[in-house]
């Protein structure tokens, strides 16, 4: 069986053709979805964060709602990028977040992609120490992060508080018990994803790796998700970690899906440059849905993962996302994912 997800960028413009026109609109669109996915029999909701544009940027408002919205599904992140996050105000909202959830959220940080600005998270008051690079500024985070949310008490507390305190140190509060192993990292390379491994994080994959092997993107997410399930075994962790791919898949059903997406049966793998490194991107899968059977059952890294996310055109409102994922759904089932 594989969990089949949405995840959503949370796109918003105000042009009278986009669904989402405000942050408004996304934003209450994410939770309808959610609930209309949950409703279809799909397995999560998953939300991209992006700081200083007409995007998506603070999750846990958003997960908290759709925690309380819905009863079953995944709720998610893919990614929080942690240069930008206090780790222990973002402890407390994601133990808060889960804990209305019921224990359901599942949460992805990252370094983070190319931001709007120029070393955005300065703004943020999060600035590298001497000699440090932002990526390890954002290892640094996380690392604290996943300190306080295994529940470790650090704090002195006030000899004359407010309110009783517990014996002993305090920790960060709301505690939600097994967020810890609901982590996952998002990993642009093999040696990250070796890394996450190693850190005991899940490992999440999207549509890109920062790497060129000169191999087929699928066979490359493959072989990231083969290093990342040898690292786990030789670090020795105690249960068993989850691996996801996001993938860009559109069933050609109807004439609107042939209107929008039609254009993209012939797409293909593209290697290009991001953030100055040599990257590979996957194709977008758009075709009839007995080829589409045809296809996904070759890609390699898909059938390496056992959850799979798809990535919506939100701005073309809840509705249409809602068909994508049905149909995504039933080709699943016909690939024996269900």
């Amino acid at each position: 069986m594989k969990r089949i997800g949405f995840l959503s960028f949370g796109h918003w413009t105000p042009h009278p053709q986009s669904a989402t026109r405000s942050a408004s609109d996304v934003l209450l669109q994410s939770i309808e979805l959610a609930e209309a996915v949950e409703a279809l029999g799909g397995d999560g909701a998953y939300f991209r964060v992006h700081h200083f544009a007409r995007q998506l940027a603070s999750p846990f408002p958003l997960l908290a709602a759709v925690g309380a919205k819905t009863q079953r599904i995944e709720i998610g992140t893919g990614v929080i990028d942690m240069r930008y996050e206090n780790p222990l105000y973002m402890a407390e909202d994601a133990g808060a977040a889960d804990l209305i959830s019921g224990g359901r959220l599942q949460l992805g940080i990252s370094r983070g992609s190319p931001e709007q600005v120029v070393e955005g998270y300065r703004h943020f008051d999060h600035h590298p120490r001497e000699g440090e690079s932002d990526a390890q500024l954002a290892r640094r985070h996380t690392a604290r992060f996943l300190e306080v949310i295994d529940g470790q008490q650090f704090a002195q507390p006030n000899p004359r508080p407010m309110f009783p305190n517990p014996p002993g140190l305090l920790r960060i509060e709301p505690h939600s018990e097994g967020l810890r192993q609901r982590i996952w990292w998002g990993a642009g390379s093999r040696e990250t994803a070796q890394w996450a491994a190693k850190e005991g994080l899940n490992l999440m994959s999207s549509t890109l790796l920062t790497e060129d092997a000169g191999l087929p993107f699928h066979q490359l997410q493959a072989e990231q998700i083969r290093l990342f399930h040898e690292a786990w075994r030789a670090a020795g962790h105690q249960w068993q970690p989850r691996t996801s791919v996001s993938r860009s898949i559109f069933p050609l059903v109807t004439d609107t899906d042939r209107s929008y997406f039609g254009l993209e049966r012939g797409s293909s793998d593209q290697v290009g440059i991001i953030d100055g490194m040599r990257s590979t991107f996957g194709k977008t899968y758009a075709a009839e849905p007995e080829e589409l059977v045809r296809q996904l059952a070759q890609d390699e890294a898909i059938a390496a993962a056992d959850t799979l996310l798809l990535t919506v055109p939100n701005q073309l409102g809840v509705e249409y996302n809602a068909h994508v994922v049905e149909q995504v759904l039933a080709v699943g089932r016909e690939l024996g994912w269900r």
